[in-house]
């Protein structure tokens, strides 16, 4: 069967990319980052509505996540829903945000006004102290590289934050990382990639969050 505009030949790896539930900081909109903040009450709520529309689909065979509390929290969940462990990766951490964890867009355009106005357009421009895009797409590609050589065949659930899902799905879509920052991806969010070997990816889903209606 052709898929999209190309006939792949590999057996294909499918990723479930769930982005984790809130945090006190997500109502807010602030910069998490790598700031280990465990799930709120909501995102608690949040992981569990995933969990049981995941488990209610097509069998997933693994779960991979990010170490940080949020992301490990929301994997619990799903892993404890679909009778699965649970194996961590570090490279599939977000993106460290630096100077800015902790603020609002808003506050950070006051306080650094040239620096955000570099980042918002150029994917290799860190903030103060932190980490670019084009820095953590090396790590997140690695961490998908080891996916499709150790889960080849099978469908993987991966706990992750905003960062690692957009990289993730600019790579599947062939375009610039620039992209990332045209992408929106809600809570608790369900993205699906099938992955044909290094021929062709498919995107069959993004920033899916009806289960939380």
């Amino acid at each position: 069967m052709t898929l999209g505009w190309d006939n792949p030949t590999a057996e294909p790896t499918t990723t479930i990319l769930l982005r984790h539930g809130d945090t006190r900081l997500s109502p807010e909109h602030r910069f998490s980052g790598q700031r280990d903040l465990p799930l709120s009450a909501s995102g608690t709520r949040q992981a569990k509505a995933a969990a049981c529309r995941l488990a209610a689909g097509d069998p997933i065979d693994a779960v991979v996540s990010s170490p940080l509390q949020r992301a490990a929290g929301t994997a619990a969940i799903a892993a404890a829903e679909l009778g699965l462990p649970t194996v961590t990766d570090d490279d599939l951490r977000e993106t460290d945000f630096g100077d800015w964890e902790g603020f609002t867009l808003a506050e950070i355009q006051q306080r650094w006004p040239a620096a955000v106005a570099r980042w918002r357009h150029d994917p290799e421009q860190p903030p103060p102290g932190g980490e670019s895009f084009a820095d953590v797409a090396q790590r997140v590609n690695r961490a998908r590289d080891r996916l499709l050589r150790d889960h080849h065949g099978q469908t993987v659930l991966v706990v992750t934050h905003i960062s690692p899902i957009k990289i993730l799905l600019c790579r599947a879509l062939g375009v610039p990382l620039g992209v990332v920052y045209r992408l929106y991806l809600g809570s608790a969010c369900i993205n699906k990639i099938q992955w044909h070997g290094r021929e062709f990816a498919a995107v069959h889903c993004v920033n899916d969050t009806s289960h939380l209606a």
